[in-house]
């Protein structure tokens, strides 16, 4: 691994530097909002669809809509989870973790671009850009996420996290207004009521607003947080060897074991819940893009709140306390979304998603963060938590697709959802209960002499 004294200077806590950091989450959210949890799904729903037929050819195969949909997810995320581990570490080693990270930005952004020329006559070209757009979307985050304790002090990190994620769902939100007026309103600007364009502008809005606020990221960002290495050795080689001893360092460890493991299953369900909740409005309860852009617009303005109250929570009763609190949140949502039936049911269930959602991500990153070991490693051993990620995106939206395809019921994947939640969370307790003991341990010589 490399060494301390490998470390180039760099002050933690620059203001100007944070900033630009947390700006990230500006820049990329609006890929989350607008492609993933929006604008996108709906209209997908809409060009693939022929009456009460939901299947579609893609490269001559006939397949459900939405499984399609799902599937085209946990596709993008399993090549990030294969690749992030190598081209991490090797960020880690030369020091450049920011051109990995501009280089995922392009594709991302480009592909959201493509996403115009997606109609009901070229399925291919829709589910191949999307699964672009998220490839380079979740590829860029692995790298976003190593510079948090690399740039902040590990008593700023809650704080400095759920800024980053208060900034994401407000850049979102603003975004999506403008794109929500004219997909409502096209003839404000000078577009047919009944036209496709206004969606497909709204994908190349993402592309413009993703690249150029990453600019001001970029920017900040320095070049390089680690001296470059000199000498003959193998970048590719050292890359895999220094993950290697990640793993094992992990292995070892108790706490980041089980840490790890209850965050898997809990982004299982949390990034399912993200990816296909405006599918499941529109198709299993037939709301319509009236309702259900708004019901997304009203998550992420709670979202807002969420990072926020759940930063206050952590501080007060400390990390694990609060994480556990938001899973069991998700347990209690996810049973009352089996049951709803009508608009007002799922706008209830969006605003209680809202309230956790920012809160669960925020705090998952900045306890994962505090867990670390002292190491200027700090990329390889966020490659191991974003590998966790994108495997849970993997197995919970295949999963979802898998159980819709055999059961012809989405309300059936959303049970499934809950059952990852409630796994989860037994980790996370026991984990919470290793701690106090611990602790109790620790006070009871001090408590006797």
């Amino acid at each position: 691994m490399p060494k301390i004294t490998d470390v180039s200077e760099f002050r933690k806590g620059d203001k100007k530097v944070i900033r630009g950091w947390v700006m990230y989450d500006w820049a990329n959210s609006v890929y989350q909002l607008t492609i993933s949890s929006a604008i996108f799904p709906i209209y997908y729903n809409t060009v693939t669809r022929s009456g009460n037929d939901f299947t579609v050819s893609f490269f001559g195969a006939r397949v459900i809509n939405t499984v399609l949909f799902s599937w085209a997810i946990a596709a993008a995320y399993l090549l990030v989870a294969v690749f992030s581990p190598l081209f991490s570490s090797i960020a880690d080693y030369t020091g450049r973790r920011k051109a990995f990270m501009q280089v995922f930005t392009w594709i991302g952004a480009l592909s959201c671009g493509t996403l115009f020329f997606f109609n009901s006559s070229n399925v291919e070209l829709g589910i191949i850009a999307f699964a672009l757009g998220t490839l380079g979307y979740g590829g860029s985050i692995v790298f976003y996420n190593s510079f948090l304790p690399v740039i902040a002090e590990p008593k700023d990190q809650d704080r400095i996290s759920a800024r980053g994620y208060s900034f994401g769902y407000l850049g979102g939100v603003v975004l999506l207004l403008f794109n929500l007026l004219m997909i409502m309103k096209p003839g404000l600007f000078g577009i047919e009521g009944d036209s496709s364009l206004p969606a497909r502008i709204s994908f190349v809005t993402v592309f413009l607003w993703w690249i150029g606020f990453s600019m001001i990221t970029f920017y900040h960002l320095p070049k390089y947080t680690y001296r470059k290495r000199t000498g003959q050795a193998n970048v590719w080689t050292n890359g895999y060897k220094e993950l290697r001893a990640v793993f094992h360092y992990v292995r070892k460890s108790y706490k980041l074991s089980m840490y790890l493991i209850g965050f898997f299953f809990m982004m299982m369900g949390l990034l399912t819940v993200m990816f296909m909740a405006a599918t499941y409005g529109e198709k299993e309860l037939g709301l319509k893009e009236d309702v259900l852009i708004p019901t997304i617009l009203l998550i992420q303005l709670v979202g807002m709140f969420g990072a926020w109250l759940f930063a206050r929570l952590s501080g007060r009763f400390g990390n694990l306390n609060a994480l556990i609190l938001s899973v069991g949140s998700w347990i209690i949502i996810c049973i009352g979304a089996y049951f709803i039936t009508d608009s007002i049911g799922f706008m209830m269930v969006a605003f209680f998603i809202g309230i956790v959602m920012g809160g669960s991500q925020a705090l998952a990153r900045s306890t994962y963060s505090k867990m670390l070991p002292e190491t200027t490693d700090h990329t390889s051993f966020f490659s191991f938590y974003d590998v966790m990620e994108k495997l849970a995106t993997v197995l919970g939206t295949f999963s979802f697709g898998v159980i819709e395809a055999l059961t012809g019921s989405m309300r059936n994947s959303v049970m499934a959802i809950t059952i990852f939640f409630i796994i989860g969370m037994i980790f996370m307790s026991l984990l919470l209960i290793r701690t106090y003991r611990e602790k109790r341990s620790m006070m009871s010589p001090l408590l006797r002499g």
